[in-house]
């Protein structure tokens, strides 16, 4: 199934919230433990398509559009991984959701790593995949990559799911210019929130795939910093992380189709369901 058959036969219901001064588009899908999904950038929720069936099998899924992209209109503020977490913050106190599962995918997973850091009070556990959280652990050649993406290369992105994507569903399609000119400068911004992450409280699941954006030893960084990785777990786990952390390198993908991998899905459910 393709995200675009997903989104036609889809049974989830769309609504906006105005909330935090924009107007977020969300879906909801299936019942239970409330979890709120973040898609990655240049994309929408989407991008899950595939993958919701399983996700709402025993969950109630929150699938949010961030800032600019999908069906939420752009406002006028800089894209800032740190404001649109107070977006989905909003969210969740707008939807009157009782510490939800947060789970992000590359823009969305810094998206819901900061959410957890900034509103921990709000979020049960935490998965951030494919999300660096220094820019200079980005390969080089990705970080020259990156430096290219403004509204010039617009033109050159016209066959990509992307701009298909946002023609299809976007509330201003000639707003695409204007998000790569955004996305373009977030990116070239220096960030580094090793020491937010070393003191972050909920629950967390460091996910990357092995041939990611930045190299598998970073993830082992972020998972150290959360007391991960330094010791064996003993024979009753009492060596694990004290907060419940845990690590998740996922064979054979990338970092362009990590959220698509059903690996991604049990992986996720897997941690989201281990006794609180």
């Amino acid at each position: 199934m393709t995200a675009t058959q997903w989104t036609a036969d889809s049974a989830g219901s769309g609504r906006y919230a105005d909330v935090n001064g924009i107007n977020l588009y969300y879906e909801t899908y299936g019942t239970g433990r409330p979890m709120v999904l973040l898609h990655g950038g240049l994309g929408s929720g989407e991008m899950f398509g595939p993958l919701i069936g399983t996700f709402s099998e025993n969950h109630q899924v929150v699938l949010v559009d961030l800032q600019g992209h999908g069906r939420t209109a752009d406002i006028d503020r800089p894209l800032d991984i740190r404001s649109m977490a107070d977006d989905v913050a909003a969210l969740i106190d707008h939807l009157g959701l009782e510490r939800p599962d947060v789970v992000g995918y590359s823009l969305g997973g810094g998206v819901a790593l900061l959410v957890a850091i900034r509103h921990p009070e709000k979020v049960g556990r935490l998965v951030t995949a494919s999300a660096g959280i220094r820019r200079d652990a980005t390969y080089p050649e990705i970080l020259a990559q990156q430096g290219q993406v403004g509204a010039a290369a617009a033109e050159f992105m016209k066959d990509t799911p992307m701009y298909e994507l946002y023609q299809r569903v976007a509330p201003r399609p000639e707003d695409f210019p204007r998000l790569l000119d955004k996305i373009g400068a977030a990116m070239a911004k220096d960030f580094d929130f090793t020491e937010e992450v070393r003191g972050l409280q909920v629950p967390t699941l460091v996910m990357g795939a092995d041939a990611d954006l930045v190299p598998p030893s970073h993830f082992v960084e972020i998972f150290e910093l959360l007391d991960g990785g330094l010791r064996d777990g003993g024979w009753t786990g009492e060596g694990r992380p004290k907060g419940g952390h845990a690590l998740a390198i996922l064979p054979g993908l990338t970092h362009y189709n990590l959220f698509l991998s059903p690996l991604f899905a049990s992986t996720t459910l897997a941690f989201l369901e281990e006794d609180h």
